[in-house]
């Protein structure tokens, strides 16, 4: 592991002295280890990372079988870790669960004795990556402590699979007696899938990210009100705020940002999935932009620090060749150019507009469907004449 860019002596000579130190011993050789934006394949002196400047990190690791088994590379697992000066952390490779056990940084013994140790450790430890300084804050700023670790799992570990049990253990013989039997062959797709178990995350693996509501709309709300509360999300919106960021609703931009940074460097679908609707929900919420224009002036300098970490074709959908960023940031437009809207936004918007059609050659301006019928749910006993 080495440093690709020459770092300016007085930073080295800084963060050397108030840099956090993670001593990770016994990571067997050729398994891939990152912090942040940068990973690499440990070789076998490696015994750590030193230099890393204070504040959130992300720590990540791949288990890698040896050449002889094929080289496959597993799934990978992460944590965030919030560093303080001079820390040091220290963490032993846990071959039975292809994880780091972070246990003997609770010994104050044992990290002292680290600590009294560390200049002969010096020559195995790599530095921080601090290349990727700029983008990693970049991508981050927004993200607390507190708020990363309410919303990673209680487990404490990120996993780009999910740990999944089934919904019914078939402890006993009548168990499995009630379940589908599998000995004949499937008439149908659906009935192949109703065949499979059930399966529900282990608990204390799920990540907690805020819930968006299923209705967007308030109890007992009209035909018309279902209607606006479909076309402007801002009730939905509203809700989750209340629910789940009613202190700091700026803290919402911190759940975007985490949602992407694990799936961006963690891997996890379910990640990209959340990070689609909480920006769909932010984007279509007309009234939400004329009264918090604190949180979209941050929205937009969030969304332009992560579209440049991907390929402008990403979002097309393989089926509809639709794009769902375009049309979801065309809503967005279309709402942030409206009466009512903060001149300040309302700029920063059009300048945002005009870098994301000159980067990508998206088109925000082709014709809206607007006579396009909108489909709204009702609540159960209402109906339309």
């Amino acid at each position: 592991m080495a440093n690709s860019v020459d770092m300016d002596p007085d930073v080295a000579l800084r963060l050397f002295e108030e840099g956090a130190t993670l001593v990770l011993l016994g990571v067997p050789q050729g398994t891939e280890v990152g912090i942040d934006c940068k990973s690499w394949q440990v070789g076998p002196r490696f015994k750590g990372v030193k230099m890393i400047p204070p504040g959130l990190h992300f720590l990540h690791h791949c288990s890698v079988n040896s050449p002889n088994c094929g080289g496959e590379v597993g799934p990978k697992m992460g944590l965030f870790l919030n560093l303080k000066p001079r820390d040091i952390l220290l963490a032993t490779w846990d071959p039975k669960e292809e994880d780091l056990d972070f246990s003997a940084s609770q010994s104050e013994e044992e990290v002292s004795r680290i600590r009294a140790t560390l200049r002969d450790l010096d020559p195995f430890l790599g530095p921080y990556p601090y290349e990727v300084m700029r983008k990693w804050v970049s991508l981050t700023d927004r993200l607390s402590e507190e708020v990363a670790t309410g919303l990673q799992p209680l487990s404490g570990r990120i996993c780009a699979f999910s740990d999944v049990i089934p919904e019914v253990q078939l402890r006993h013989t009548k168990d499995r007696a009630e379940q589908p039997r599998n000995d004949a062959a499937c008439q149908s797709m659906k009935e192949g899938l109703d065949r499979l178990p059930r399966m529900k995350p282990r608990e204390g693996t799920e990540m907690r990210f805020s819930v968006i509501p299923e209705k967007m709309y308030p109890p007992g709300a009209t035909p018309a009100q279902i209607t606006q509360c479909s076309l402007d999300r801002s009730y939905a919106l509203e809700t989750v705020l209340q629910k789940h960021h009613q202190l700091q609703p700026l803290n919402l931009l911190g759940e975007l940002q985490f949602s992407f940074v694990c799936f961006l460097i963690g891997n996890v679908y379910e990640a990209f999935e959340h990070w689609k609707s909480l920006l769909a929900l932010l984007c279509r919420s007309e009234e939400a932009m004329r009264k918090r224009k604190d949180l979209y002036l941050g929205l937009i300098a969030v969304l332009y620090h992560q579209l440049g970490e991907i390929p402008p074709d990403f979002f097309v959908d393989i089926v509809s060749q639709s794009n769902f960023l375009t049309s979801t940031l065309q809503d967005f437009f279309q709402f942030a150019g409206g009466s009512g809207v903060d001149v300040a936004l309302r700029k920063r918007a059009e300048k945002f507009k005009a870098h994301l059609t000159k980067k990508f050659r998206w088109d925000f301006d082709a014709d809206l469907d607007e006579c396009e019928p909108v489909v709204v749910e009702l609540p159960d006993g209402v109906t339309v004449d």
